[in-house]
């Protein structure tokens, strides 16, 4: 439940030279000054009375007026603050003691410690944000490449919800005029809206929606990573490309066959784009059952990749891939599938071009290459073709791409409401039913930015993976 108490929380992380306490809230200012010691040159006057938007050096001090940290102070006055309430900023050194030593002294003086996203929380309720926007703040915190940042930036600043004013603006038209005539039926030879007006504004509602909804595979693979389910059979070096790929000792590499039993996922960037690497058990003929849960994941893995590194061992190369063939192909058929014939350095002859590969119909676009992950042979050309396999599509300041899954299904169920009232004029339904669909295409957009949002509890799983602090 939303109220009007004073909300406290360290909002940097531990081990800078300096932290920074937020404190927001009715009290903010008088909480501060009873525990801050003003020591400007020739100005001693208090918080309160201090202009919004200035620094204030000075000490905060304990009950027994004991110095705890000499430190700034920043002032942001309701409703020109993040929150849209009284707010202050307190700079201390980095100490975790000293931060929470003036934690602690803030709630003796009546605040609260925040929880997870309850600054921006409180953004949302004051109106300084819509949700699509406070959405954007911890997408902005967990950008990890250029793309990503760029469309956190652009929803943060408004653009995603611009684009569905917009929207909603040309709905309210649209449903003025259906219910316009709902208020004069009885006098049938009245018309507000020709229909095929009505039909071309629709079109144009839903080719918008469409296209929103269309770049959530693009935002979400930039999110999260596009997904790489790497398969084959045991001890073909799955777990060693893994490693090699993440540059680190993330799987264990082992002789024994059957040491991968279950999925190891990671995320790693390679030329701005970020994959998320699975590294999956070996594909083989088991009667052990942690082993065969393991094989079964691995399938899994592979319907819901959008890239397939199929590894085989160079020395094996015709049994391991007529043995697997039937069993992998036929999931890559909408998939971009990459064979990498490694330990290609273990091959007699060396000869990588002239490596013999069994009669089978591949998919189109399929690459072949040889590598050796243990000896990083080919790695850098695995990247390159990695970076073509997911043709992303350049993101620019500006562009609205879909990233938030609530935000997807929403805009899932309002193309729904359109197609039926495209439905409804094309077949000449009553008005009062498509002016039905039209409000329930108005209201699934709204969920978006917050508008039909009314549960604290809905709000809640909102905020709840928010940083402290923010």
């Amino acid at each position: 439940m939303y109220t009007q108490d004073t909300i406290c929380a360290i909002a940097t992380a531990q081990g800078g030279a300096i932290g920074i306490i937020r404190i927001s809230g009715s009290d903010a200012i008088g909480a501060t000054s009873r525990i801050f010691i003003p020591l400007s040159p020739g100005n001693n006057t208090p918080l309160s009375e201090r202009n919004a938007y200035t620094l204030t050096f000075g000490r905060i001090v304990d009950e027994n007026r004991e110095v705890v940290d000499e430190v700034l102070v920043s002032l942001f006055k309701a409703p020109h603050s993040y929150t849209g309430e009284d707010s202050v900023e307190i700079s201390c050194h980095g100490s975790s003691y000293i931060l929470q030593r003036v934690m602690q002294l803030l709630i003796r003086q009546g605040c609260r410690a925040a929880g997870p996203g309850e600054f921006t929380q409180r953004a949302f309720l004051n109106g300084k944000i819509d949700l699509s926007q406070a959405e954007a703040v911890a997408d902005l915190i967990a950008s990890s490449s250029a793309a990503t940042h760029r469309m956190a930036m652009n929803q943060m600043r408004g653009g995603f919800s611009r684009e569905l004013s917009s929207l909603r603006d040309k709905l309210l038209h649209l449903t003025s005029l259906m219910e316009l005539e709902l208020d004069f039926s009885d006098h049938e030879e009245l018309e507000f809206a020709d229909r095929s007006e009505l039909s071309a504004l629709t079109e144009e509602i839903e080719q918008v929606i469409h296209r929103l909804t269309q770049s959530f595979s693009v935002g979400n693979a930039l999110k999260n990573g596009i997904p790489v389910a790497i398969v084959g059979e045991t001890n073909a070096g799955k777990s060693t490309l893994l490693n090699t790929l993440l540059n680190e000792d993330k799987a264990i590499v082992s002789d024994i066959h059957g040491t991968t039993r279950d999925v190891i996922e990671d995320t790693v960037n390679l030329q701005g784009i970020t994959f998320r690497f699975i590294d999956t058990a070996g594909i083989r003929d088991t009667l052990d059952t942690i082993e065969s849960m393991g094989i079964a994941r691995s399938f899994q893995k592979m319907e819901q990749a959008n890239i397939i590194l199929w590894v085989v061992d160079s020395t094996q190369i015709q049994t391991q891939m007529e043995a697997l063939s039937s069993r992998i192909v036929p999931l890559c058929q909408d998939k971009r599938l990459i064979i990498l014939l490694n330990k290609a350095d273990q091959m007699p002859d060396k000869d990588l071009a002239h490596l013999p590969l069994p009669a089978m119909t591949l998919p189109p676009q399929t690459e072949i290459l040889p590598i050796s992950a243990k000896e990083k042979t080919g790695i850098t050309r695995l990247q390159s073709l990695l970076a073509e396999a997911a043709a992303l599509p350049e993101i620019n300041t500006g562009d609205v791409v879909v990233t938030n899954l609530r935000h997807y299904e929403a805009l899932s169920r309002a193309l729904d409401d359109i197609h039926r009232v495209q439905d409804g004029l094309h077949t000449n339904l009553p008005n009062d039913l498509v002016s039905q669909d039209l409000r329930e295409c108005l209201f699934h957009l709204a969920e978006i930015t917050g508008g039909e949002i009314t549960t604290d509890e809905v709000l809640g799983n909102i905020f709840k993976n928010f940083c402290i602090g923010k």
